[in-house]
């Protein structure tokens, strides 16, 4: 297999594997174990965690882990976002490949290893493989099983797809060094979401996204609704600023959690007034509730009939986080930008 310039069966490329962290002492023993485990040549491999000013023992845990491998290290990001993470890491690396690595995920001993024999083909820019969620208190197998449901997250292929296939994004992603150069970095006004915007452009340039079930990890999701909430309506909040950049990007399944929310709400109002709006409120709020109890059905029989009662919660708190996380955000830019106007 030809690639990056080399012979595969005679040397190996470089690669870089960036792991940005925040607080993760409970689990980056764990996360950063798997990463130093690989069967993949040590001495081609250096890793490079990217702490953005953990209060917790996370930087010391990485550091004890790291001090017999001088081509790796700790670096300090005082932005504290990811995105800013992911370049202070891209621009210190001495790989001809990048590997993002998730603090709060566990890779697979061969993760690195068919990383690079995807990527040596010379096909593809982007490879990354599902995301398998494991849930480790109830909530968070109900959580599990509802973020790889076609119902619980319609679209992104990565949450629940068996088949390799091309694809408009991907979990973590590994890269060839030189598509940063063509493309650029991620973008630093993004908090979240600037996985997909990278993508985004990435394709924009002609670049090939491979989603690929031989990259198998696992990671652990949120453990309570309140900390899944939060992280949806965040989602949601920064799709619409994603959006402010690459209107274009927008696809029919990032429309439906705005569009169902907003129905809901402005129906519901309209039905305290006129007597006709009732209808429709409980036409729409009768089928999601008819779409969410087979969902989650459906979820209990894969994942187990003790998990079906929290299911519905779940299947509604992503929905309607999302949904109105993408109302707030896009309120916050269409006032300014009405006052502007005015003045």
């Amino acid at each position: 297999m030809v690639g990056f310039g080399i012979n595969m069966r005679d040397s190996w490329p470089v690669v870089t594997v960036i792991m940005p962290v925040l607080n993760e002492a409970a689990f980056i023993r764990k996360s950063l174990g798997a990463v130093i485990a690989q069967d993949y040549p040590r001495d081609c491999m250096q890793i490079l965690v990217v702490d953005g000013g953990s209060s917790d023992e996370t930087r010391q845990i990485a550091q004890e882990l790291l001090n017999d491998d001088p081509k790796s290290g700790l670096l300090h990001n005082p932005r504290r976002i990811q995105s800013a993470a992911l370049n202070i890491g891209i621009q210190a690396a001495s790989g001809d490949i990048i590997i993002r690595v998730d603090g709060h995920t566990l890779i697979e001993a061969d993760y690195v290893r068919n990383c690079v024999r995807l990527l040596a083909s010379g096909e593809f820019d982007n490879v990354g493989g599902p995301m398998r969620p494991v849930g480790q208190t109830y909530v968070g197998q109900g959580v599990a099983l509802a973020t790889t449901s076609k119902f619980g997250i319609a679209g992104s292929k990565f949450h629940y797809s068996e088949r390799e296939q091309m694809v408009d994004t991907v979990y973590m992603g590994a890269f060839r060094r030189t598509i940063f150069d063509r493309v650029g970095l991620f973008d630093e006004q993004l908090k979240i979401n600037e996985d997909y915007e990278f993508n985004y452009r990435l394709r924009q340039a002609g670049g090939k996204i491979l989603l690929s079930p031989t990259l198998k990890s696992s990671y652990v999701p949120r453990q309570s609704l309140g900390a899944l909430w939060r992280q949806y309506f965040q989602y949601g909040y920064w799709k619409v600023r994603m959006l402010r950049k690459h209107p274009v990007s927008l696809r029919w399944r990032q429309v439906i959690p705005p569009l169902f929310v907003g129905t809901v709400i402005v129906s519901g109002v309209m039905s305290l007034l006129w007597r006709s709006f009732r209808w429709l409120f409980m036409g729409i709020t009768g089928s999601y509730l008819l779409a969410n109890c087979v969902a989650s059905t459906i979820a209990a029989r894969r994942g187990g009939w003790r998990i079906l009662p929290v299911l519905p919660m779940i299947f509604a708190t992503l929905h309607i986080a999302w949904g109105l996380g993408f109302w707030y955000g896009l309120l916050l830019t269409v006032v300014p930008t009405w006052r502007s106007r005015k003045m």
